[in-house]
């Protein structure tokens, strides 16, 4: 289901994506993968522009120092991110070791045009 926004169709990237999850990169960061099953899809959602650095920093609060890779990956049809991490990996404070629980932001992140 589409939504509208601002007399724009949009839909989120949980509407459009197959997967999108995060996981552990190792102790000092976490990795995020958006990846769809159509070309026509990945290329809209790689040519909105919408997935920036600067929306990445607001959605996870970081710096663009914080920013490890941000990419779109052709050959996976797949939006790539790696974040350091804000605690190493099993400290005290740490939240999520496995880094699984990371990608809920992106999941209602709306892409223009759909």
């Amino acid at each position: 289901m589409s939504m509208e926004k601002n007399g724009v169709r949009t839909k989120t990237l949980r509407q459009l994506a197959k997967v999108v999850r995060s996981k552990n990169s190792g102790p000092f960061e976490i990795t995020f993968d958006v990846i769809f099953d159509s070309d026509e899809v990945y290329e809209k959602v790689k040519s909105s522009g919408v997935l920036t650095e600067a929306l990445i920093c607001r959605l996870y609060s970081v710096t663009s120092d914080d920013i490890v890779t941000l990419m779109f990956f052709d050959p996976a049809r797949a939006f790539k991110l790696t974040l350091k991490r804000a605690w190493e990996q099993g400290t005290v404070g740490e939240r999520d070791t496995f880094g699984a629980q990371q990608h809920a932001p992106l999941l209602t992140v709306e892409i223009p045009d759909f």
